[in-house]
């Protein structure tokens, strides 16, 4: 996918298109699709030099990363199947590389598979813009505490106020 020419549409666009075909071509019959469901691309967004969006279908919810430009170095050297580990506001997830000949590469996350418990699209529309929401929530990690000293006085339990600045 060329980055000069995508916008968060067209990346919704291929994503959208090459998922239903994979829908209509090869998961006709499969029981662990949901019928209430379709499939859509929500979010599409950059993020670093990719594309960011989360993957809705009757079989999944997955997390889809796709490069900027194919010269991408974070890409190179990965094959179908493999396994990249990529960082996000809320922390680093293990992705599986992909690649459909409408789509190219991409790498997927998962986030539910099968489907079965979403019991219509709004439904799981709202969990993938809610998923979205939290995986691009930086965590906020707390202020490590300011060492303090022990009195000798209290260490011996002689009293005190308790911890004070060790001297």
């Amino acid at each position: 996918m060329q980055a000069v020419h995508a916008t968060p549409e067209t990346v919704t666009a291929r994503i959208e298109s090459a998922f239903a075909a994979i829908q209509r071509e090869r998961m006709t019959g499969v029981p662990i699709l949901n019928p209430a469901l379709a499939v859509a691309a929500i979010g599409a967004q950059r993020w670093g030099e990719d594309w960011l969006a989360i993957l809705v279908t009757p079989w999944c919810m997955n997390i889809l990363l796709l490069p900027g430009a194919p010269e991408n170095p974070g890409w190179s050297g990965l094959k179908p199947g493999a396994t990249a580990r990529r960082a996000l506001p809320s922390g680093e997830y293990s992705f599986i590389l992909g690649e459909e000949p409408a789509l190219g590469r991409f790498l997927m996350c998962s986030l539910f598979s099968p489907m079965l418990q979403f019991t219509d699209q709004a439904a799981a529309l709202a969990t993938a813009e809610a998923a979205l929401a939290e995986l691009m929530t930086p965590v906020v990690k707390p202020a490590p505490a300011t060492p303090q000293g022990v009195s000798r006085r209290n260490l011996f339990g002689l009293g005190g106020e308790g911890i004070e600045a060790a001297s």
